[in-house]
């Protein structure tokens, strides 16, 4: 069954790489080509999911690239093959940007292996391998109308915001080397020795938070939604931001045995759900509430990877993904007829057509927190944990789920007021019905995780999991909590739209952009001015002052030694044409004179020898 998990990330990631390759060639059949493909995908992970294979090749000595599919990557594949497929069919229905069709299918495609890749990794090297494949993929995809520079410019801050937490993962996979747990596979991440554990623990934490836009990184996920709708309904639903809860999720051991990541996470994704939840109130636009409740929603789930509730977690994730993605493409299908995003200017969105407001409400009930919808019962579960460990991490979960009924409602009021008369039905293609259709489908049909305080049920869910036995919810618990709901959205709704309302900070995300511009970006940029101004004024002038150094003295020692050495050689000369001269006197061609310097010669050696002798 190993071929069957390579083929897994494989399938999305050749077609799309062809379909990028092929370029405006393929626009016609891009779509088709893509959802197929997807379709495809998803049932591989189905498969695999039901089979659960693992796949290990030799990559480096000690670090072999090793794949698996078990109890908590298996429903996470199949999830976001699902998604894939059916964004994909929305996109190909008429709900994709304009033009290009061939580049976005083909990044959704590629995104999608990175993400499925990421998912069945059991190894850090893979891991990383996916999780750099999948951070370029959603820079591109973010900023996919690249003639729009703010859409390029928040892909840009997407990428470099997700990218500085990434570099946690490195440090991670060098502290978890140095504790001696190759092949770091990340079952044994938490046997490695302090103090490598705790560095591990903590570079993990720091990409997992920046990957699901919790604080203080959740500002980058405000500018993604310049992005097209297709693009923040599978990644920011179910895909990318998820990877890092379920990272947190898979290493739960490790924040655990650290002694102090497991409170650090909790505490950091409580207050996540609490602020951001309190951020998605004060929007006025659609897409930026729903961003903000993404983050709030994956406050829980960090939350419950700090309290070790993995199975709330994990049902949380896939409550999530199916609820958030459908309300992201209705979204985007409303900005395309009513041409906004702000709240007002979708007044009776939801009437014309009903049925785009029925599938939307469906949604948003369940995003609520509504007994007996999904989000509701998974709430309950990871809660149930939170409990044991710490009342007021519960009483803060609780508060946070207040707010999601209260941002949930806000956007119910407006967009089922009575329509302007002006206003006409924007007609829907039944193509982009079935996909939206199965979505909230998807929503209602993960309603049976309400009665998991059953104990055969809850069970039989963490035997399939693997996750081990947590607390169940009691019933005391299930009440408070869907009345909290309840009546939080009975007082939003009275309250009406307009009079939901924050002062700042709140509408512009808690200032935590003009916060990282202002502590990060500027000083970065003004060391970097610094030291370009040095490079500038001192190196360059330094070295440019060296050479011209060098250049004068050569000059002066080449006249100096010019002069020296052509005065040697004169002299030189000028002893040897003497000699010649002296040597040419004797020369005279008498033969007298010739035996007069023999006998003069012989007589001379004569009395050598004799003194010597």
């Amino acid at each position: 069954m190993s071929a069957l998990l390579w083929l897994l990330p494989v399938l999305p990631l050749t077609g799309g790489a062809a379909l990028l390759l092929t370029g405006h060639r393929a626009d016609r059949t891009a779509p088709t080509a893509g959802a197929a493909l997807a379709l495809a995908t998803c049932a591989l992970a189905v498969v695999a999911a039901r089979m659960r294979p693992d796949a290990t090749a030799p990559f480096l000595p000690g670090l072999p690239v090793r794949l698996a599919v078990d109890g908590l990557s298996a429903p996470l594949a199949v999830t976001v093959a699902a998604v894939a497929a059916l964004v994909l069919l929305a996109a190909r229905a008429g709900g994709g940007p304009p033009g290009a069709a061939a580049r976005f299918t083909g990044l959704m495609l590629l995104f999608t292996g990175a993400m499925l890749t990421t998912v069945t990794a059991a190894t850090l090297p893979v891991l990383l391998m996916g999780w750099e494949a999948m951070g370029a993929a959603s820079w591109a995809l973010i900023g996919h109308t690249w003639h729009d520079r703010s859409a390029t410019g928040a892909a840009t801050t997407a990428f470099l915001t997700t990218r500085a937490g990434d570099l946690g993962l490195y440090v991670a996979a060098g502290a978890a080397l140095a504790g001696g747990a190759a092949p770091l596979a990340l079952d044994d991440l938490a046997r490695t020795g302090e103090p490598w554990r705790s560095v591990t623990a903590a570079g993990i934490i720091l990409a997992a938070l920046g990957k699901s836009a919790q604080l203080p990184f959740s500002f980058w996920l405000s500018g993604a939604m310049r992005g097209p709708a297709p693009v923040s309904a599978l990644l920011h639903s179910a895909t990318m931001v998820a990877a890092g809860a379920y990272l947190l999720l898979r290493t739960g051991p490790l924040l655990a045995a650290t002694g102090w990541g497991a409170e650090l996470t909790a505490w950091t994704g409580a207050a996540t759900a609490l602020a951001l939840g309190l951020v998605a109130v004060a929007q006025r636009d659609l897409k930026q509430l729903l961003a903000a409740s993404t983050c709030a929603q994956l406050g829980f789930m960090v939350l419950a990877a700090g309290a070790g509730a993995t199975t709330g977690g994990t049902l949380q994730l896939l409550a999530h993904a199916a609820a958030k993605s459908l309300l992201f493409l209705i979204a985007g299908a409303w900005l395309t007829t009513h041409g906004t995003r702000l709240l007002p200017g979708l007044t009776g969105a939801a009437r014309r057509p009903r049925s785009l407001g029925a599938l939307f409400t469906t949604a948003a009930l369940c995003l609520a927190g509504f007994p007996p919808l999904a989000l509701w019962a998974a709430k309950d579960v990871l809660l149930a944990t939170a409990l044991t460990r710490d009342p007021l991490l519960y009483a803060t979960g609780l508060a946070a789920a207040a707010l999601a009924a209260v941002y949930s409602v806000k956007a119910l009021w407006y967009v089922w007021r009575p329509a302007p008369p002006a206003a006409t039905a924007a007609p829907v293609r039944p193509a982009l019905l079935a996909p939206l259709t199965l979505l909230a489908v998807a929503c209602a049909a993960l309603t049976p995780l309400a009665p998991l305080a059953l104990p055969p049920l809850r069970t039989a869910l963490e035997h399939a999991l693997g996750t081990g036995v947590h607390p169940a919810p009691h019933l005391w618990e299930a009440a408070l909590s869907g009345g909290l709901a309840l009546a939080a959205a009975a007082w939003a709704w009275s309250a009406g739209g307009p009079r939901l309302r924050l002062p700042a900070p709140f509408p512009d995300w808690l200032g935590l952009e003009r916060a990282a511009r202002a502590l990060v970006v500027r000083p970065v940029l003004a060391a970097a001015r610094l030291a370009a101004a040095f490079d500038t004024r001192v190196l360059e002038r330094a070295v440019d002052a060296a050479a011209y150094g060098t250049l004068a003295l050569a000059r002066r020692t080449d006249r100096i030694a010019e002069r020296g050495l052509a005065g040697g050689v004169a002299a030189l000369a000028a002893v040897v044409r003497g000699a010649g001269a002296g040597a040419r006197r004797p020369q005279t061609g008498q033969l007298h004179q010739y035996l007069a310097q023999a006998v003069a010669a012989f007589t001379a050696l004569a009395v050598v020898f004799v003194l010597v002798r």
